[in-house]
């Protein structure tokens, strides 16, 4: 039976003029969905979730992951995560916890050999001036 869309009982005209269609605003207030206490009562829906902690989320599908500096040492990277080379190609890591280099010393770069203790290399775990953006981040929030 061409022409008739399952579920339906008649089949849709071919002559139907082409219209287009104007989808409502994702923040227009008169949808039913935004409205609706069904869909934004907390009682129903749970506890809202603010626009800031959402800002914070990675995006849906993207790897995320712990990278951990060292004090004097490497980067630890924990968690689901990809590596690529400066050209886009995958580096396989091999396990879901790595360790970094960050002397500029291994021998099997990007990976850590141990040889920033023979280095001598010496950095903190954290950074030890703010970073200019995150000044410019904190201007914004006041």
């Amino acid at each position: 039976m061409s022409g008739v869309p399952a579920g339906h009982d008649e089949p849709v005209p071919e002559d139907l003029p082409t219209t287009a269609v104007q989808l409502p605003a994702a923040d227009d207030v008169t949808d039913p969905a935004v409205t609706d206490p069904a869909v934004t009562d907390p009682a129903v829906t749970g506890p809202a979730v603010s626009d800031e902690a959402v800002r914070d989320l990675p995006p849906a599908g993207e790897p995320t992951a712990t990278i951990t500096p060292y004090r004097d040492g490497p980067l630890i990277v924990r968690g689901d995560f990809r590596l690529v080379d400066t050209e886009g190609n995958e580096i396989d890591p091999g396990r879901r916890t790595v360790a970094l280099c960050r002397c500029g010393k291994s021998g099997i770069k990007p990976f850590c050999d141990g040889t920033h203790k023979r280095a001598g290399f010496h950095s903190g775990s954290a950074p030890s001036r703010p970073r200019p953006a995150a000044r410019l981040f904190e201007d914004r929030q006041h």
